[in-house]
């Protein structure tokens, strides 16, 4: 029986300009179906809306400012999307949904030890929202301002990474502490370190915040002793960088 690998993931949003021309949709004698039509302007409309909101800041981003940057029109824009709030909702989900996927195919690639699973997640992270600096602050910073509904999308965010301490047995490390509890406050301390450097326009460096991360991760479940080997710079299963799909 073969096994069928996985589809490789969707392109990060911000990861492409909106107005590649390799990206027109070209004329000719065969009409293009409605549905590749849309799914093409979709796709630009995400890269120039994260770009966008990346540069100008959420509140100031204007449909006009994003159609432009997506080579996209105004009523082709509210065709598929409500207003400006609506459109924000879709790219960062669809975003978010492709950095999980990254982050858990490289965690189940690591192998059996949860140490170097729980490296090989966050390194991929780290990576990827470092290879697209726009998405990662449009993500983790202008969520902030883009209301009520985003700001519940990015809170919920946290409780949707259980699958990353599943293999962190025994369990804490001090006896009697809740589990999820300290899930959850690790999960929100890389969070917010992550999204500081972010704010500080430093999303190139997160990679080098991998050691201090994964030790926080790891030390919590595991203790100290295999929290240092988790994090020693000469780590044996680092390989190539990671990169967003269609980052540069």
């Amino acid at each position: 029986m073969t096994i069928q690998s996985p589809p490789p993931p969707a392109p990060l949003p911000g990861a492409r300009h909106g107005r590649d021309p390799d990206r027109a949709i070209k004329r000719g004698p065969r009409r293009v179906p409605a549905e590749e039509v849309a799914a093409t302007q979709r796709d630009r409309l995400f890269d120039g809306l994260v770009r966008e909101v990346a540069a100008r800041g959420y509140d100031n981003a204007r449909v006009s400012d994003i159609c432009h940057a997506a080579g996209v029109t105004r009523p082709a824009f509210y065709a598929l999307f409500s207003g400006k709030q609506d459109a924000f909702l879709a790219a960062y989900r669809h975003g978010i949904a492709v950095v999980s996927q990254l982050m858990e195919s490289a965690y189940a690639e690591a192998g059996p030890a949860w140490p170097e699973a729980a490296r090989a997640a966050l390194r991929t992270l780290l990576d990827v929202l470092a290879s697209v600096p726009a998405f990662a602050r449009m993500a983790l910073v202008e969520v902030d301002a883009a209301g009520p509904d985003a700001r519940r999308e990015r809170d919920a965010l946290a409780h949707s990474f259980g699958w990353f301490f599943a293999g962190a047995d025994p369990g804490p490390a001090v006896p009697g502490v809740d589990r999820d509890v300290l899930a959850s406050t690790v999960v929100g301390g890389i969070y917010a370190t992550v999204r500081a450097r972010v704010a500080q326009g430093r999303a190139e460096e997160l990679p080098l915040l991998l050691p201090v991360l994964t030790y926080a991760a790891v030390a919590p479940f595991l203790g100290p002793e295999d929290a240092r080997r988790a994090t020693r710079p000469d780590h044996p299963d680092d390989g190539p960088t990671t990169v967003a799909p269609c980052a540069p």
